[in-house]
Parts: structure tokens; C-alpha cells; sequence
């Protein structure tokens, strides 16, 4: 094993906006049409500090960088869907196409049901054919399409949602 996964500690943020903003230009894995703060996403942080939706931190083990992260989001936030969550995996630009994803998928859905997370979506763009084909193999079947949902750069975009259960 390269790396390790822990809990996001609050001096990480600073460089998990990084890696998500990094990501933005692509338009294949965020909605997000532009850059964000560290400030914007402080409640967002906080909203991770639960022990049952946790933000992950994933390290390599040489050098002690932050290479990637990982969260488990409310799918929706009423109490009955609370067995039910949302995963996001984010990676470092210099990490991608490493099988880095694929661990850290792998290692979320391990740790799901101690979580009490026994349903997990993915909610992916139908063009992200890289993540869809990841998820797939981890055994993520499609749940749904949203078509035509999101418009990016004036070209609309559908939204898959796959699913597994752990």
C-alpha cells in the first residue's frame, strides 16, 4: 500500500480546495463553473467533522503529501435516508490514472458500513466516462439518469447516478 487514508484535519482544507479547484477546468467531474475559497468552504468542512459522513485525507506514504481526498455526503438529509450516502473522490492532477481512485474507493466502501452506510450513490457526468467505468468494475450498477440537468459552457450535460450496496 502508497498511501493512507485518515480523517481531514481542518490544516488540510487549504490544500483539498486545491485539489478540487484543480478539477474545475475539465468540466467532467465538478458543477462548479469556477474556482472556490478556502472560506466558502468552511461549512462544508464542518458539515464533514460528523463520524458518520467523515472527509478523508489520503497521504502518500513517501512524501507525506496530500494526494487525493475522499467524503461520504448525506444523499439526502432527512433521517430515513441516513443509510444511504453520497460518495466524492477527488485526486491530485500529478496523482491520476495511478489506480490512486480505484484504492481509495475501494477503501471508502470497506469502511461504509462501520459507518452505518449500507447504500452508497456516485453521482457522476454522463461524460466522465473514466469515473463510470471505475465505478462499474467496484460493482456500481446505474441507478438513474438526469437528463440534460447541468449546462456547461452552453452544452448540456446528463447526470448518472450509480449505486452499490456494502
Amino acid at each position: 500500500m502508497m498511501w493512507t487514508m485518515s480523517v481531514a484535519r481542518r490544516e488540510e482544507l487549504a490544500e483539498i480546495v486545491a485539489i478540487y479547484n484543480s478539477t474545475i477546468a475539465s468540466r467532467q467531474v465538478t458543477a462548479d463553473l469556477h474556482p472556490v475559497s478556502v472560506a466558502q468552504r468552511e461549512t462544508w468542512f464542518d458539515a464533514h467533522q460528523s463520524e458518520k459522513r467523515p472527509l478523508y485525507a489520503v497521504h502518500d506514504k513517501v512524501s507525506g503529501c496530500l494526494v487525493a481526498w475522499g467524503s461520504f455526503s448525506d444523499y439526502y438529509p432527512r433521517a430515513a435516508y441516513q443509510r444511504t450516502a453520497e460518495i466524492s473522490i477527488y485526486v491530485h492532477e500529478n496523482w491520476r490514472g495511478k489506480g490512486l481512485g480505484e484504492w481509495i474507493l475501494r477503501e471508502m466502501m470497506q469502511r461504509a458500513p462501520t459507518l452505518g452506510i449500507h447504500k452508497i450513490a456516485a453521482v457522476i457526468f454522463a461524460h466522465n466516462v473514466a469515473s463510470i467505468v471505475l465505478f462499474r468494475k467496484l460493482g456500481y450498477e446505474q441507478w438513474g439518469v438526469l437528463p440534460e440537468v447541468c449546462e456547461l459552457d452552453g452544452k448540456l450535460a446528463d447526470v448518472i447516478i450509480l449505486g452499490v450496496s456494502v
